[in-house]
């Protein structure tokens, strides 16, 4: 396995444990202050808090998800890393479990406040009985049969699995398990009624004889249940096909806004737009050099950039992991793309450059507010990046009572001229090679205005 993407997991999995217990100790705050039950309803600032859980949560499951998926593909190319994928999955299972038996818990008593966690969320896709149907999963008995293979593996291999997570790098791992191994609590009744529901379906002859094997699949299917292959597909690599990465790399510029999609992704649900991610192309060493030098108060990560061994394109992205400098391969792992190019003169590009190194390192913002910098999502690292710069203003939106800026914002922005232009394009349902310039424009025109796929939420 690559080791920047199991430290990549890692630091996912650490950085969403220590989310969730911010998230329950807001939960708690908010439950407590507001005790719409004592009046039955809620106001508005109340409505928008409660749907802003609801988004956060939303966005940590699906990242939780997600993980979970990839480390049980990783685990059948690479058997020598199956402990340490193990620890990074069960303790992802472990945070995914506390979070939605924590909403149940708080929820339980309060009428108002499940129907107002119900409602739909229509700004962020987010349709209505979410929670509901959450919880109903979280409850559903085949569950007991999934986790238990991964109990099994704990309690049979936990002196060999201690000694493993004595590496520094484990530690955190080994203490969400220690501290959220309880939630679990597969009674052996649950277990025997979950193994009768699931006689004659011969799941354990879906995996092979081994209970590692089985504990991975079984945590996987944790979450997944809720997915129909409607919303993972099964098999499908997101990646843009080669004569278009080859027509990107001679195109893109310093400063260049990659909006980006991948089809069957769990993370393009609960996002607003069609559009979920974006990253921002720094270029290679030779073209870095090439614009010059950044204000002396914006230097240090300039030069760490350039110092870097790191010879080919690079971009700043913010994933779950994190706002990190990656390979332009990282957001090329997608299926359709739009380039947008600011529009500022070379010395402000360069500051905005410049400005957005400033963030290398900060978490990832499951709140999606840009209202605050500490932790950053994707399109954050645009905006922080240019906001302010030549004539750029963006215009944030209120989605969930929280300042967002979506890559559908950024698009509009650039249909409309606004401080973006449309540069390059390339959408497979709709072209079959990268436009550029006006038929770029366009190409983006029209996909910018197809309906939404993801307009509704997957069905268990």
């Amino acid at each position: 396995m690559n080791r920047d993407e199991l430290d990549a997991d890692i630091r996912t999995v650490t950085h969403l444990a220590t989310y969730v217990q911010k998230l329950q100790d807001g939960a708690r705050e908010l439950v407590a202050q507001i005790r719409p039950q004592q009046r039955g309803y809620s106001t508005p600032q109340e409505d928008n808090q409660m749907r802003a859980l609801l988004v956060s949560y939303c966005q940590v499951r699906n990242a939780l998800l997600e993980l979970i998926e990839t480390l049980r593909l990783r685990s059948e190319e690479d058997k020598d890393a199956y402990p340490v994928i193990f620890l990074t999955g069960f303790s992802a299972a472990l945070v995914l479990v506390d979070a939605a038996r924590f909403l149940r818990e708080m929820v339980e008593h309060r009428d108002v406040v499940r129907e107002r966690l119900n409602a739909a969320a229509p700004e962020f896709g987010i349709p209505a009985g979410v929670y509901d149907q959450v919880q109903r999963s979280l409850l559903n008995p085949r569950h007991a049969w999934h986790l238990y293979h991964a109990i099994s593996y704990l309690d049979a291999h936990e002196s060999d699995l201690r000694e493993l997570a004595l590496r520094p790098d484990l530690r955190p791992l080994m203490a969400i398990i220690d501290r959220l191994r309880h939630r679990l609590d597969v009674t052996l009744a649950t277990y025997s009624e979950a193994r009768i529901r699931k006689r004659g379906k011969q799941v354990v002859s879906l995996v092979r004889d081994d209970l590692l094997k089985r504990a991975l699949v079984g945590m996987q299917k944790l979450g997944c249940l809720l997915v129909t292959d409607r919303y993972a597909k099964r098999g499908h690599s997101p990646a843009l096909p080669e004569s278009i990465v080859h027509g990107l790399r001679s195109e893109l510029a310093p400063g260049d806004i990659l909006v980006v999609r991948k089809e069957y992704a769990l993370t393009n649900y609960f996002l607003p737009g069609y559009w979920p991610h974006a990253a921002l192309y720094l270029g290679d060493r030779q073209q870095l050099r090439a614009l010059g030098d950044p204000p002396q108060r914006l230097r240090s990560g300039w030069d760490q950039l350039l110092a870097s061994d790191e010879t080919g394109p690079r971009v700043l992205e913010a994933l779950k992991d994190g706002v990190r400098v990656r390979g332009l391969d990282s957001p090329l792992r997608s299926d359709s793309i739009v380039v947008l190019r600011p529009q500022l003169q070379l010395t402000e590009l360069v500051e905005g450059l410049a400005r957005g190194l400033v963030h290398q390192g900060k978490a990832y913002d499951f709140d999606f507010d840009l209202k605050r910098s500490n932790c950053l999502v994707c399109t954050e690292i645009v905006y922080r990046s240019f906001d302010g710069l030549g004539n750029i203003r963006f215009a944030l939106q209120q989605r969930a009572g929280r300042a967002t800026l979506s890559g559908a914002d950024l698009i509009a922005m650039a249909l409309h001229g606004e401080h973006l232009d449309v540069h390059a394009a390339y959408n497979a349902p709709f072209s079959e090679r990268l436009e550029i310039g006006d038929t770029a424009i366009a190409l983006t025109r029209q996909f910018h205005s197809a309906p939404d796929p993801t307009g509704d939420v997957p069905q268990g």
